[in-house]
C-alpha cells in the first residue's frame, strides 16, 4: 500500500488554465490528463489524498465529477480545500477531513490544504503537504506544496517528496529549523 499525493486539481475550472499557466487547451484536456495520470498512478490497495481543491463549478458537475472519481482506483481521501463545495464532500470518499496525520514512509505526516506555519511534530521531522498557493511557493524543509502545479500535474509519493522536503529552505518561522530525523 503505497500513499499517493495531489493537490489544486480544480476539475471543471476553465480559468484555472490561464490563471496558472497550465499545459492545458480545454477542461476537458486537462481532466482528461488527470484521470490518466492519476488511474495510472494509483492502485487498488494505495490511498490517494487529494489535499483540496478538487473540483471547482455547481452542483451540475456532481454526476461527470463522482464518476470521474470511480474510475480511480484505490481508497480516495479528500483534505478539503477552500473550492470544496458541500457537494463534492458527497462524492464518494473514503473519509473526508479538514486536516489529517498519517504516517507514511516511517514519518509522522500532517496533511492540510493550507500551508501551515508549524504542525505536529515539526521540531521532530514531522512532514507537512499542502496546496492552495499553486505555484508561489514550493514550501519550506519538511513542509512541501504537493499541488499539481509545482509537479508536473501528475501525483506524487514520499519517493518523490522527502528528497523535495529535505532540500528546501528551513522554515524561519520555527526556532532553530525543522529537523530532518523521522518522528
Amino acid at each position: 500500500m503505497t500513499h499517493i499525493y495531489t493537490a489544486d486539481l480544480h476539475l471543471d475550472h476553465a480559468n484555472i488554465i490561464r490563471l496558472c499557466n497550465r499545459p492545458f487547451d480545454s477542461v476537458e484536456q486537462m481532466q482528461a490528463h488527470y484521470l490518466k495520470k492519476l488511474s495510472r498512478r494509483v492502485r487498488p490497495c494505495d490511498d490517494l489524498w487529494v489535499l483540496g481543491d478538487f473540483a471547482f463549478g455547481s452542483r451540475r458537475s456532481q454526476p461527470a465529477l463522482a464518476a470521474f472519481l470511480d474510475r480511480i482506483p484505490g481508497r480516495k481521501h479528500l483534505v478539503r480545500g477552500n473550492h470544496d463545495s458541500k457537494w463534492v464532500l458527497g462524492l464518494g470518499w473514503h473519509s473526508v477531513h479538514d486536516l489529517a496525520e498519517i504516517h507514511d514512509a516511517g514519518r509522522r505526516v500532517v496533511l492540510c490544504h493550507y500551508p501551515l506555519v508549524t504542525w505536529n511534530g515539526a521540531h521532530g521531522g514531522a512532514v507537512h503537504l499542502f496546496g492552495h498557493v499553486h505555484g508561489a511557493t514550493p514550501g519550506w524543509r519538511n513542509c512541501v506544496n504537493v499541488g499539481v502545479d509545482l509537479w508536473d500535474h501528475e501525483p506524487v509519493d514520499m519517493t518523490q517528496i522527502l528528497p523535495r522536503a529535505g532540500a528546501l529552505p528551513p522554515n524561519a518561522m520555527l526556532s532553530g529549523g525543522a529537523r530532518a530525523e523521522p518522528a
